[in-house]
């Protein structure tokens, strides 16, 4: 069996977050999970809506499992988007408004980003890989590629 070149957590995981909108599932699921920390605020302003607060803990729990599939389940991600900044919104009314602006402005921050990834981008280089490049290739940056050198 041929030996190959161990690679280490730290690419794999780049490799993998690339392929799926990360930070907006991550934010979305951050969103959620600060809602429902907020829930068990010792406060009196803490507000239950319905049997028990029942949907204060339902929409940031929803919210979360949302996060959590944007990020292992990233084809549907335009369906999960959409109902992740209905549920965002949603806490506004039923769970201590939205975490105190925190958990809703994390929630919906993470679904424009989900709703807004484009699966079939070209990765972005960096600035000094394409410096790199262009002094290998013998042009300068200015210089297009339908321009003479």
């Amino acid at each position: 069996m041929p030996e190959r070149p161990r690679q280490g957590v730290r690419p794999a995981f780049r490799r993998w977050r690339a392929r799926r909108p990360f930070w907006g599932g991550l934010l979305l699921a951050l969103g959620g999970g600060e809602i429902l920390l907020t829930e068990k605020a010792s406060l009196k302003v803490v507000m239950h809506i319905g049997m028990q607060g029942l949907a204060g803990y339902l929409l940031p729990g929803l919210m979360l499992i949302l996060g959590l599939l944007i990020l292992f389940n990233p084809s549907q991600r335009l369906f999960y988007s959409v109902t992740g900044v209905l549920l965002s919104l949603g806490t506004w009314l039923t769970s201590n408004l939205g975490g105190f602006f925190v958990g809703l402005l994390l929630g919906v921050t993470g679904s424009c980003l989900a709703f807004g990834w484009l699966p079939d981008q070209e990765p972005r280089t960096s600035r000094r890989r394409r410096r790199k490049e262009a002094r290998t290739t013998g042009r300068s940056l200015g210089e297009g590629a339908g321009e003479p050198a």
